[in-house]
């Protein structure tokens, strides 16, 4: 399991007349973050700063900007809020228009925490669940209680087929999917199996 953010979002602080834009989205490589941050220099090239950390899974890879913002003043702090929340394959971009009133470093380092927490709460904090995606046949007067067997046991429905059969395509949690499997024999006398199709990562419900 991991934590990133659900979307891509933004949120405003005011600081001393300064306007700080924190900009949030999920990625999964380095490249994706790196367009992020390009587009956001591209739409704020008349802001002070733009200032940027992100976080990937993929090879542990940690990066952070301050943009011209005096040494470990923004880069850092922004990249600490990423870390302190676990989140991981996220981006944020912290833009700054400066307001006239010089902050200080210590003002610096607040103003970009803050940026940063708003961001990433705009982008809405979730879990995400390593779990088995799977499919099963059966008929259709076993259906409804099997599609009720698969919420009960946490997972969820991806799609159905109805053919002269009907075709459920599901994902469910490792643990839960052991579970299944057996309240599944036991409903159907063990004339239906789901088969583990692949695995993937969702939102924990």
């Amino acid at each position: 399991m991991y934590k990133t953010v659900e979307k891509e979002n933004c949120g405003e602080l005011i600081e001393q007349r300064s306007r700080f834009i924190g900009y949030v989205k999920p990625v999964t490589t380095e490249q994706q973050a790196i367009d992020f941050i390009n587009e956001k220099k591209q739409k704020h090239w008349d802001a002070s700063h733009n200032v940027y950390a992100y976080v990937l899974r993929n090879e542990g890879i940690k990066r952070f900007s301050d943009d011209g913002e005096p040494h470990g003043t923004a880069g850092m702090p922004t990249l600490d809020v990423l870390q302190k929340s676990g989140v991981t394959d996220v981006v944020v971009v912290v833009t700054r228009y400066f307001g006239g009133i010089l902050l200080g470093a210590g003002g610096l380092v607040r103003a970009y925490t803050k940026s940063a927490g708003i961001a990433l709460e705009s982008g809405n904090i979730i879990t995400m669940e390593n779990c088995s995606v799977a499919e099963l046949t059966c008929d259709y007067h076993q259906y409804g209680k099997i599609s009720g067997l698969i919420a009960s046991n946490g997972g969820v429905t991806d799609t159905t087929d109805f053919t002269d059969k009907v075709t459920i395509q599901f994902h469910i949690s490792e643990s839960g999917f052991a579970f299944f499997q057996k309240q599944l024999a036991d409903v159907s006398c063990g004339s239906i199996e789901a088969e583990i199709t692949g695995e993937k990562y969702f939102k924990k419900i």
